[in-house]
């Protein structure tokens, strides 16, 4: 025996002159939506190419040198390649102006995020939220914003996924090396890494500064593991949601304390601050200090920083809110509200939600912030709902927080096959009329097979790779190859006339993996019919912690190893964005069925929606805006206090006979065309009806048009002429708590019980104002005809004017009103505190009714 030491050497290739640029395009996440670079590097090698993950970064310092000189002689490859960057030089074009015009020149937009899902190559995401903030920073540069982005660079990102012959979820972990990520340091102007600091309990956290470029916009991504820091505190970064609660304390302070202190220290002054889910609600205690430090008061500073900041929550139950314990906000932040010149009461109070005694990060978010939203319609009811203690007068529907319905991301998720036909029946254009719903009904001139064909080969595809797949994932659980054969005998990328169903996200249990499965005898009833076969295919990833969902992945691979099911239903692991891109394009039906109203948006249904595909999905999240009737099937929620076991058997009856009723005969009423001319007509209503509502184009213009803009011209008036109207809200709001406890309302007329049409009602009321001023508060009438569930968004307002002074203590308010309907209606009138300067007219949350 003898011992001997292993040395390493990296060889890297030099890269031709004439491709010298394939760096600049391995360095933009632009080709995350660009297939054609894609395709442009796995040319050069495609076994190289699969062996990195489609990662062009890591294939330039791999790929064998002669490859890159062969190129240089290869006059197509030269030829595609010069093609491309001609499209990426136009697309990057320095002089374009934004699209959405709205915007003034010194705007800017900064977007906090903890996770980024763009691409495989760079795993900063986990899930459902990283995609969502992803596509908003493609949508972002698509639109030419002025937007940057800030979130943290995580060595080891989310896990790798592999499901062994029993079904049990087996977690890997990679140690990403950032050399091989689309990431750079930023340098100073003397070549040196940017670096900040944040400090932590007994000790400064040294934090470098990376970006990466996803077309026109910037994210910077904040990274602990230097030399500089202790083993602990570097490891901060490490894991993307792991650890304990102190490790994501820490997480949170760097993303929001820290990001703030990456944009001053690089000089870029956000006039738009835009939250995406509380984990990054910190940024407000940095920005309310930067503030104090320069002499402005606590509550004037509070203003300010909220006036022009954004928060979207993606949540739709209380408990997946993040919050901390008191003592440990304590640990962090004891010395740091002493300099805000503030109480510990005080700086408590910015986290309180009634009913905790812990810091929540949605109600710092909130109190920070003045423009709030969901992410879509029944989410928006729902989060209003949640929250409606940090308001506690005003009933949620009328609450500020809003809504804007998530979208995807149009060219990532569209499949090259429809972009070509699209060019070929639409004309080039489609791609700048992404929200012209009357541009995209001329998919309906698009020949039925034509349409039907572009479907089956993105199914064939898919099966291809699910064949590899389920394939790679026999032979490591040591299954035979007769194993392997049946239980691809219905995958079959030659003849793909198959019904397809698929169903692939997280496998929370609100989501109901296993809904489809609830009563087995009826399933193989369905599903077992030789001249009308289902293939069901099912993908997700559990969270490590996540026992009931590792238990869900557990009895779907049961279900499918039973004889009768083996090759009718597969469970297919290693669930990422490559897989998801290939389910949404190639499945014929996209199921979806959460428990009502606990799925916030969703977006893989927008997905397969674009593709051709059609939804099957309970009403809630998007699809509750986004069916029609006529674009896919729908399944109406029990009442949200059905006991849960038999609302899931009432909604598996509803999944059950609309498959067996609607969708299997519909897909297989083929006639003598080969296809069914219902199921394509279908299919295009899908795409057209879908399209130009739910892409991530219309979600940005809408959170430019509705709360980018006026956020920013509200931010520049409170900070104009030395903070005058932030200080003169807060002097204000100051003066309202004071006294809203004494406020009363009372009528001085005699109430009257009928009228004539076109007969004048006079209402007269006295205001006990407790000191403030009629112009402080608005008393409004609120009239509607009565009908059972009439909904305060359904009353007219009117307002009463002030008519003088009862005495020392009241006011007196008049309002002459002619109804303006027949039949018995009601009325009611309140007051609330209002000032031209706000927001939101209720943002107080201070009303009192009569």
């Amino acid at each position: 025996m003898f011992t001997r030491t292993a040395f390493t050497i990296t060889v890297n290739p030099k890269i031709p002159h004439r491709l010298k640029r394939l760096e600049e395009l391995a360095n933009n996440l632009w080709y995350s939506w660009d297939r054609a670079t894609r395709t442009l590097f796995s040319r050069l090698d495609p076994h190289l190419w699969e062996a990195v993950g489609h990662n062009p970064k890591a294939f330039l310092k791999r790929v064998d040198e002669s490859v890159l000189i062969k190129a240089t002689k290869d006059r197509v490859f030269l030829a595609t390649y010069n093609s491309i960057l001609s499209t990426y030089d136009s697309y990057h074009d320095a002089s374009a102006v934004p699209i959405n015009e709205e915007l003034d020149l010194q705007d800017q937009i900064a977007y906090f995020c903890f996770e980024f899902g763009f691409h495989e190559s760079l795993p900063i995401y986990s899930g459902g939220l990283g995609i969502l903030a992803g596509d908003h920073c493609k949508a972002a540069s698509d639109l030419h914003l002025p937007f940057v982005a800030i979130g943290l660079l995580y060595r080891q990102g989310y896990f790798s996924q592999t499901i062994d012959s029993l079904g049990n979820q087996q977690v890997a972990y990679t140690i990403s090396d950032f050399d091989d990520l689309p990431v750079t340091p930023v340098l100073r102007e003397d070549g040196s890494s940017l670096q900040i600091t944040v400090p932590l309990p007994q000790r400064d956290i040294t934090i470098k500064v990376w970006q990466a470029k996803i077309g026109h916009v910037t994210l910077f991504l904040l990274d602990t593991d230097l030399l500089e820091n202790s083993p602990q505190d570097r490891y901060i970064t490490h894991n993307l949601y792991g650890g304990d609660k102190v490790m994501r304390i820490e997480q949170e302070i760097i993303l929001g304390m820290g990001g703030v202190r990456v944009l001053q220290a690089l000089g870029i002054k956000p006039t738009i601050w835009h939250i995406n889910e509380g984990h990054a609600a910190f940024m407000i205690l940095e920005r309310i200090y930067a503030l104090v430090q320069q002499g402005l008061d606590f509550a004037s500073a509070l203003e300010s920083v909220a006036v022009n900041t954004v928060f979207t929550t993606h949540t739709a139950v209380p408990a997946g809110h993040d919050h901390f314990d008191a003592n440990l906000i304590q640990t962090y932040f004891d010395s740091f509200y002493r300099h805000l010149n503030i109480t510990r009461e005080e700086f408590m109070a910015l986290g309180h939600a009634p009913g905790s005694p812990d810091f929540n990060m949605t109600a710092l978010a909130i109190h920070g912030s003045r423009t709030h939203n969901g992410v879509s319609k029944i989410h928006g009811d729902v989060s209003a709902n949640i929250c409606r203690d940090l308001w506690p007068q005003i009933e949620p529907e009328e609450n500020p927080i809003s809504y804007i319905t998530n979208g995807v991301h149009v060219p990532t998720f569209l499949a090259q096959e429809w972009s070509d036909l699209f060019d070929r029946y639409l004309g080039h254009e489609w791609r700048n009329k992404m929200c012209d719903t009357d541009y995209w009904s001329s998919i309906d001139a698009i020949p039925d097979h034509l349409f039907w064909s572009v479907r089956q080969s993105l199914k064939s595809q898919m099966f291809y790779g699910i064949r590899s797949r389920i394939s790679e994932q026999n032979s490591r659980n040591r299954g035979s190859e007769a194993h392997l054969d049946r239980l691809l005998k219905f995958v079959d990328p030659i003849n793909p006339n198959i019904l397809t169903l698929g169903f692939a996200r997280r496998f929370a249990t609100y989501k109901r993996a296993a809904l489809l499965f609830d009563n087995l005898d009826w399933l193989r009833n369905i599903i077992f019919d030789q001249d009308r076969p289902v293939l069901l295919l099912f993908a997700g990833k559990a969270h490590p912690a996540d026992v009931p969902g590792q238990d869900l992945i557990r009895r779907i691979s049961q279900i499918a190893s039973l004889p009768e099911f083996e090759g009718r239903l597969l469970l297919i692991e290693g669930y990422d964005l490559r897989l998801a891109r290939r389910l949404v394009a190639g499945v014929d039906v996209w199921l979806n069925n959460p428990i009502y109203p606990l799925e916030a948006s969703g977006t893989s249904g927008m997905k397969a929606g674009i593709n051709g595909a059609i939804n099957l999905s309970v009403l809630d999240g998007w699809w509750g805006e986004g069916y029609d009737g006529k674009n896919g099937w729908a399944i109406k929620p029990g009442p949200e206090d059905m006991e849960g076991t038999l609302r899931d058997q009432e909604e598996g009856r509803a999944l059950y006979e609309i498959l067996q009723d609607q969708v299997i005969p519909l897909y297989y009423d083929y006639g003598k065309l080969g296809y069914s001319p219902n199921w394509v007509k279908m299919a295009k209503h899908s795409m057209i009806s879908l399209l130009p509502r739910y892409n991530a184009t219309r979600m940005v213009d809408e959170y430019v048009t509705k709360f980018y803009r006026p956020a920013s011209r509200k931010g520049m008036l409170y900070v104009a002429n030395d903070f005058a109207a932030a200080k003169n809200v807060a002097a204000w709001k100051t003066k309202i708590k004071h006294a809203w406890q004494g406020i009363t309302l009372r009528r001085l007329d005699t109430p009257c019980e009928r009228v004539h049409f076109n007969e004048a009602l006079n209402f007269k009321v006295a205001a006990n104002l407790n000191g403030l001023s009629p112009e402080d508060v608005v008393i409004e009438l609120l009239i509607c005809r009565q009908f059972k569930t009439t909904k305060l968004c359904n009353f007219k307002h009117f307002k009463f004017e002030f008519t003088g002074t009862q005495d020392s203590h009241e006011h007196s308010f008049e309002l002459k009103l002619i109804p303006e309907l027949c039949g018995k209606q009601e009325y009611f009138i309140r007051i609330y505190p209002y000032h031209s300067l706000l927001s939101h007219p209720l943002e107080m949350g201070l009303m009192v009714w009569l």
